[in-house]
């Protein structure tokens, strides 16, 4: 019974912080349950930035390539809703040349791999791709998993707490399967989050000069570079290629419905 109380306090506590934990986000426009301000954000990411380097064999040393990504970046961020967040904005590339990939830490560092660098044919491309990222960060994407994860803890270690029965070890698999049901929620809010962050690209490199059809030209790039095994999309963070193009479609057609004008960098 004591084992019980206790659970069930943990559970009503997890539940109270995050849902009473809302803050409203002016870019996308929509309440969001983060427990983080966007100074431990931003700090947070610069903190975790040199481990991210490091990862993918550090920086590169390509001068040209990375001046390049700043001035995409710098025009992005200086062009669109973006550049009125607090968020402090910096664009990196790494010397991982066979990872394809890119990312955004929280507060607003933005990394991209030289590997998909190597991919992209226009100025516009590379534009797409920091624009998905820098939507993550205008998001506050990261702040909202931390937000879930906390949750997904405390629920989880209710769960042990009032399952688990020395005397009944088999419990101990109730209590494997809730762990797995919140890793598998995550991962879908997370798949939530790409096509949100697809939008906001969309959004963000047409407010920027540059033509949001660029996008579903990344979304064949990867779908390329994707060819082989590979999880089924249920249990990847990132939608599907070919459903995200859909999505970015649709965003373009919304956005423009007699047709993106001329002149934009493609």
């Amino acid at each position: 019974m004591n084992r019980l109380i206790i659970a069930a306090v943990i559970a009503v506590i997890s539940l109270v912080t995050y849902f009473s934990a809302r803050e409203y986000n002016p870019v996308t426009r929509e309440t969001q349950h983060v427990d983080m301000t966007v100074k431990q954000e931003i700090a947070l990411g610069l903190q975790a930035a040199p481990e991210v380097a490091k990862q993918f064999g550090g920086l590169h040393a390509d001068q040209r390539g990375q001046a390049q990504v700043d001035n995409v970046g710098k025009r992005l961020v200086s062009k669109t809703e973006a550049g009125k967040t607090p968020y402090k904005f910096g664009f990196h590339v790494l010397a991982d040349e066979k990872t394809i990939n890119a990312m955004a830490l929280p507060g607003g560092q933005v990394f991209i791999t030289a590997g998909l660098m190597k991919l992209l044919r226009t100025e516009g491309e590379l534009a797409a791709v920091l624009g998905h990222e820098i939507g993550h960060v205008v998001a506050r994407h990261a702040a909202e998993h931390i937000a879930k994860a906390k949750l997904t803890e405390g629920l989880t270690g209710a769960a042990v707490i009032a399952t688990y029965d020395p005397d009944r070890p088999s419990t101990q698999q109730t209590a494997a399967v809730a762990a797995l049901i919140g890793q598998l929620v995550n991962m879908r809010l997370g798949r939530k989050d790409e096509l949100e962050s697809d939008q906001l690209g969309v959004r963000f490199t047409s407010e920027a000069g540059y033509d949001p059809g660029a996008m579903i030209r990344v979304m064949e790039v990867l779908a390329e570079a994707s060819k082989g095994p590979r999880a089924p999309e249920f249990f990847s963070t990132h939608p599907n290629p070919d459903r995200r193009v859909e999505r970015i479609k649709a965003a373009i057609q919304e956005k423009f419905p007699n047709g993106v004008p001329d002149g934009w960098t493609k």
